[in-house]
């Protein structure tokens, strides 16, 4: 079996923020009632965290639940636990109504670290949606659009954020975050 690789290798860039490929990271889509106590069960055993409100990414390490939709969440663990991750949750939750689906090698994910009002205006530039702090605090994630492509984002402290894009778009993704973050093209947004 080959090794596992991200979609850009480890590719950085460091412009008005540090934009990096975050390498392979266990993501499996977790959908059913989220209201469902085994299914919250299932989800806060594999994570060892808290089960996310509405909009929010709870995160620690390589581990997260992130709430993507009523009845979705995107379960975070290390790449080489997907497929532990998967029988966990089928042992759980049985025969019970829901679908889990390791979405790992079709997603890429990027570091974004630097001034948290910085980070916030690279992306500012390439979304509709509202970035400033009041409107997506930390911890709260955002699933919307960059430029012509889907996309989620949250911010785990005010200096880091996580996004996550499909893994055919990656090269776009970096090459616009590339260009929103080139030093001089500050609009002082915020």
């Amino acid at each position: 079996m080959s090794d596992a690789v991200s979609a850009l290798a480890g590719v950085a860039y460091s412009g008005t923020i540090k934009i990096e490929d975050a390498g392979p990271r266990g993501m499996i889509l977790l959908r059913g009632d989220l209201a469902d106590t085994d299914l919250k069960n299932a989800a806060t055993s594999i994570s060892a965290l808290d089960f996310p409100d509405t909009g929010v990414a709870k995160c620690a390490g390589e581990r997260g639940l992130c709430w993507m939709s009523p009845d979705e969440l995107l379960v975070l663990v290390p790449y080489t636990e997907r497929a532990k991750t998967l029988k966990t949750i089928a042992a759980t939750l049985g025969s019970k109504h829901h679908l889990a689906a390791d979405v790992s090698d079709a997603r890429a994910v990027f570091r974004l670290s630097g001034d948290n009002l910085a980070i916030r205006e690279v992306l500012a530039k390439l979304t509709p949606a509202d970035m400033r702090p009041k409107s997506l605090p930390n911890g709260h994630l955002r699933r919307t659009r960059l430029a012509q492509v889907p996309a989620a984002f949250w911010f785990h402290t005010d200096t880091l954020a996580e996004l996550i894009c499909f893994r055919s778009v990656a090269q776009y993704v970096f090459g616009i975050l590339k260009i929103s973050a080139a030093p001089g093209s500050e609009v002082g947004h915020f």
